[in-house]
C-alpha cells in the first residue's frame, strides 16, 4: 500500500510542471498584439487627420497599402497607432513598388505644433534597394545616423521582414532585417546625443524642422509612414516589454 501510494504521489508531482509550464507558454504568447486586422484599420488612424479629409491607405485581406495616387487632402497622411507605446519589440513585413520608400517610425507625439511624424520619432528607413542613396538612408539603417551592417534588402515587388526591439528599460534598440541583425543603437544619453547632433534633426530653428523634439518621447505613437509610390505592410504584431 505504502508502494502504491508513493507512486501516485510521484506521478502527480511529475505532471504538475507540465501543466504549469503549458500555462504559462499560452500566457507569455497571448502577449503579442496583432495590429494588423484583417479587412479593417481598427487601433490605427492617419496622422492628425481630424477633419477625416485625409486618404489613401485601404486594406485588404490584412494588408495596408498606402497608393499615392488615392491620397486625398492635405498635409501628412502617415499611419499612426491609437495606442502609445514605451518598450517594445514589433515584427511585420514590408513592400513597396519601384523607387518607393517609407519608414517606421516610434515615440511619435500628434500634437498639432509638429507637422510630420518624422519631427518627433527616429525612423528606420523602408527603401527600394536599386535607389541610390547613401549608406545613412539605405533600408534597415537609423535613419540619417546608423547604416546597416549588411544590405540585405530584397527587391522592390519582394516581402520584407523587420524584426524592431525598441527597450527603453535597457536604452537599446535593434533591427533584424530578414533574419539578420543590421543595427544596434542606444535610445538616449550622451551617445544618442552625439548621433543626432550632426544631423538635420538637431536644426529646430529653420524650416521645416521648426518645433521638432526629435526623439525626445520615450512613450508615443507607432506610425509607418506614406511616401511616393505604393508601400504595402502585413502581420504586423507587438510585444510591450
Amino acid at each position: 500500500l505504502l508502494l502504491i501510494t508513493g507512486l501516485l504521489i510521484f506521478a502527480a508531482c511529475k505532471e504538475t510542471p507540465n501543466k504549469t509550464s503549458n500555462k504559462s507558454e499560452t500566457a507569455s504568447s497571448a502577449k503579442w498584439e496583432t495590429l494588423s486586422k484583417i479587412n479593417s484599420f481598427e487601433g490605427w488612424h492617419i496622422f492628425q487627420n481630424e477633419s477625416k479629409t485625409k486618404s489613401g491607405w485601404t486594406v485588404e485581406d490584412g494588408v495596408f497599402t498606402f497608393d499615392e495616387s488615392n491620397a486625398k487632402g492635405e498635409g501628412n497622411k502617415s499611419l499612426l497607432t491609437d495606442s502609445v507605446y514605451s518598450s517594445f519589440e514589433i515584427t511585420f513585413e514590408w513592400k513597396l513598388s519601384a523607387n518607393s520608400n517609407s519608414g517606421f517610425m516610434w515615440g511619435v507625439s500628434e500634437d498639432l505644433q509638429y507637422e510630420h511624424p518624422y519631427l518627433t520619432g527616429p525612423e528606420i528607413q523602408i527603401l527600394d534597394p536599386e535607389v541610390p542613396d547613401g549608406p545613412l538612408t539605405q533600408a534597415g539603417a537609423l535613419y540619417g545616423m546608423i547604416a546597416p551592417s549588411k544590405w540585405v534588402t530584397k527587391p522592390a515587388g519582394e516581402w520584407n521582414s523587420y524584426d524592431i526591439t525598441i527597450n527603453h528599460n535597457s536604452n537599446n534598440g535593434v533591427v533584424v532585417h530578414n533574419g539578420t541583425k543590421i543595427v544596434e543603437f542606444p535610445l538616449s544619453g550622451e551617445e544618442w546625443d552625439a548621433m543626432v547632433a550632426p544631423t538635420k534633426f538637431n536644426n529646430c530653428d529653420e524650416k521645416p524642422w521648426q518645433n521638432c523634439d526629435f526623439g525626445k518621447f520615450k512613450t508615443g505613437r507607432i506610425s509607418i509612414q506614406d511616401h511616393p509610390g505604393v508601400i504595402s505592410f502585413r502581420n504586423i504584431k507587438i510585444l510591450e516589454l
